[in-house]
């Protein structure tokens, strides 16, 4: 399945936002089944990361890229390729240091559908706040995994940890 979109690159516009992904590919079952909370999520990770992301691999030419994420026998597979989908490079990531803060995403996202359907609230403000503070958790390990192979911005791990629990949830 592909979900993909232009966004303006480095060096197009110095007024732009600093783009080096411009197309996400997740890979596997098309996302049946999610959640309308959990495909809200989904489409706007990749619509944000499209629009402004830092992501700089090491050891590969300067981008634009496009990055096709996969869990592959229980790993996160960053497929980097340049924007004609030629491969460039691939890092995995064992998913058990992320094992317990997707079930807690799962948790808060389940709660958050209850919450709305009660009309709570409070309770949905509470569950927002839980829900970027484990983003952000999230986010400083996905960086500290990735130290040494992709430099990101806080913003672009928040997101990138949103669409490695949507992947996670096909299993």
């Amino acid at each position: 399945m592909v979900l993909a979109g232009q966004a303006a690159t480095k060096g197009e516009n110095p007024l732009a936002p600093e783009v080096s992904l411009i197309r996400i590919v997740l890979e596997g079952e098309a996302p049946s089944g999610l959640s309308p909370e959990l495909e809200a999520d989904r489409t706007q990770a990749i619509a944000d990361l499209e629009r402004e992301n830092r992501f700089e691999p090491a050891g590969v030419a300067p981008g634009p890229y496009e990055l096709r994420l996969s869990i592959q026998q229980g790993r996160l597979v960053f497929d980097i390729r340049d924007p004609h989908s030629r491969p460039l490079i691939a890092h995995l990531l064992a998913l058990g240091p992320f094992r317990r803060m997707i079930k807690d995403y799962h948790l808060l996202v389940d709660s958050y559908a209850k919450a709305v359907q009660e009309g709570r609230e409070a309770r949905l403000q509470a569950i927002d706040i839980g829900r970027r503070g484990l983003h952000n958790e999230a986010a400083r390990l996905m960086t500290e995994r990735l130290a040494g192979k992709v430099a990101l911005d806080l913003e672009t791990a928040r997101r990138l940890f949103t669409l490695l629990a949507v992947l996670h949830h096909r299993l």
